[in-house]
């Protein structure tokens, strides 16, 4: 199982402090301002390659600080046709997608993809939580887990399930498009937990058992570039 939380949104980042350019906001093209740090080496892109005072397509991870504020860390930008030269893309999801996209994805803006630990619903106020798990860093040392708060409307009898979402941003909230059962998340003394049979798609059976089959055009990049 594939923990992750990675999305894209489209806008205009601008940052709080000329002095730290790394920190801002991106303001998208709703008029939401959303809170937002540039990760990395996508900081020297920022300056060296695209023009500020236009909107772009910005790879996320998502974060929340305090309850309710959504927090995005910036760790690319998908525009080929600006990018002078080729970029190396570490594809998240990858499926077939039709040629000469250029700049637009079949996700769409503000689409993001999530997996974790189901660990909280509420149907009927279409409250979700889902457990983050990250990879231990290089030198070994482990990563707390980070919880995301969804808008969503997932039945109870899921909880403590692996999930899979689909997501899209309306305003400064995450709402749920799609889900996918995966399977029970062992718990400290219950081994593998308990099977509870096949995968289920918003209640439904899903005829894949543990993996998830991608929609048609289903992709996710993190974009890395090389200067």
């Amino acid at each position: 199982m594939q923990y992750r939380a990675i999305g894209l949104v489209r806008g205009q980042y601008v940052p709080t402090d000329a002095e730290q350019p790394s920190r801002g906001v991106i303001r998208s093209d709703d008029g939401t301002e959303i809170e937002a740090v540039v990760l990395g080496r996508v900081l020297s892109l920022v300056r060296r390659h695209l023009d500020m005072a236009t909107p772009h397509l910005w790879v996320v991870y998502p974060r929340l600080r305090e309850t309710d504020n959504l927090h995005l860390q910036i760790v690319g930008v998908w525009e080929p046709s600006t990018l002078d030269s080729p970029t190396a893309a570490e594809p998240v999801e990858t499926a077939e997608s039709s040629p000469g996209n250029g700049d637009e994805l079949p996700e769409g803006d503000d689409y993001f993809s999530v997996r974790g630990e189901l660990i909280y619903t509420r149907p009927e106020s279409g409250e979700v939580v889902i457990k983050i798990r990250q990879k231990p860093r290089a030198d070994g040392s482990r990563v707390q887990p980070f919880k995301l708060q969804l808008k969503g409307e997932i039945p109870l009898e899921h909880l403590r399930h692996f999930v899979s979402l689909d997501l899209r941003r309306q305003g400064s909230h995450l709402c749920t498009e799609r889900y996918e059962v995966i399977a029970p998340v062992a718990q400290r003394g219950n081994r593998g937990g308990k099977d509870r049979g096949s995968n289920k798609r918003n209640g439904k059976s899903s005829a894949s058992h543990g993996e998830i089959q991608p929609r048609a055009g289903l992709r996710s990049a993190i974009i890395r570039p090389g200067g």
